[in-house]
């Protein structure tokens, strides 16, 4: 199954929700950065609510995460976008402890609970949108969870889940948000919480073949509780070329680009979000310098 997410209204539109499914595109960030265990659900986790976050944009919006809890992970990093595209990184991709108290991949410890979680929208406007909240347990669902309610006054509950296979590699990652709209029944409030204390984690239910349309029937009360508005294609996908590193080089300068030649006789650019590099031959470089004095 592709990953895919759905957006949709429930209970007569009193609820707004979103679920997606993320095991491909967490497992390509976890093929590009060869994350360990721990920090790969802690990663996976990070951009799975990401994907959602930027769902809820339109056009050509963008949202970039970043969450510093102190831990031996380091910060971790996510941009998405209004199309279903994401990236992330941790600063420290080799993390992993032995399980937690509950049978989980200890994610808090690595994650740490002393920092902040903090959302940059860019909206096309002349000033980006930015809120900032308390890390409140490190796990991250509850952090996002909290960063709704406290920064952008949304009654809000937040679920992500990635299971790790034994190799390393990533066998089920996915998500959902679920938000109230102002004037939310009582009666609606209730049911969601007792579907929410009852239903298997979220990556089990991914595990278990269960379609993001599911998984909201199992939080909603079911098919008739829930109308999906839409559903998009996700994936991981970077913004960065050879192209743009071309740029990046030209805008230095004629003198640099010579630095570049005399020093090292080549230049190299690795982006932090894919991992890719980018090698620039003396050759390549003499060519930009050509690009570089023509701007001057």
């Amino acid at each position: 199954m592709a990953d895919y997410l759905v957006k949709a209204l429930a209970y007569d539109g009193q609820v707004r929700a979103y679920a997606v499914r993320t095991t491909e595109t967490v497992r390509e960030a976890q093929r590009r950065h060869q994350t360990w265990p721990t920090a790969s659900a802690a990663l996976g986790r990070a951009m799975t609510a990401g994907v959602m976050m930027g769902a809820m944009l339109k056009g050509d919006s963008q949202i970039t995460i970043k969450i510093e809890g102190g831990g031996p992970i380091g910060h971790i990093l996510v941009d998405s976008n209004a199309k279903g595209h994401v990236r992330g990184y941790v600063s420290n991709p080799h993390v992993h402890f032995e399980l937690n108290a509950n049978g989980k991949l200890d994610v808090a410890r690595a994650v740490g609970t002393n920092g902040t979680l903090t959302v940059v929208k860019d909206l096309g406007l002349r000033d980006y949108f930015t809120g900032q909240v308390p890390l409140v347990s490190g796990e991250l669902g509850e952090d996002f969870t909290y960063y709704f309610v406290s920064s952008e006054q949304t009654p809000s509950s937040v679920g992500v889940g990635v299971l790790v296979n034994p190799d390393y590699t990533i066998l089920a990652a996915g998500g959902f948000i679920l938000q109230l709209m102002p004037g939310t029944e009582e009666q609606t409030i209730a049911d969601i919480e007792k579907n929410l204390t009852t239903i298997p984690p979220i990556s089990k239910m991914i595990e278990s073949g269960l379609t993001p349309e599911q998984i909201l029937h199992a939080l909603l009360g079911g098919e008739q509780n829930v109308k999906i508005l839409e559903t998009m294609p996700v994936s991981f996908v970077c913004r960065c070329s050879r192209e743009r590193v071309a740029d990046a080089i030209i805008s230095l300068g004629v003198e640099e680009i010579q630095q570049m030649i005399d020093e090292e006789g080549k230049a190299e650019a690795s982006c932090h979000f894919c991992n890719e590099t980018y090698t620039f031959s003396a050759e390549d470089l003499e060519e930009l310098k050509k690009l570089a004095k023509q701007n001057d």
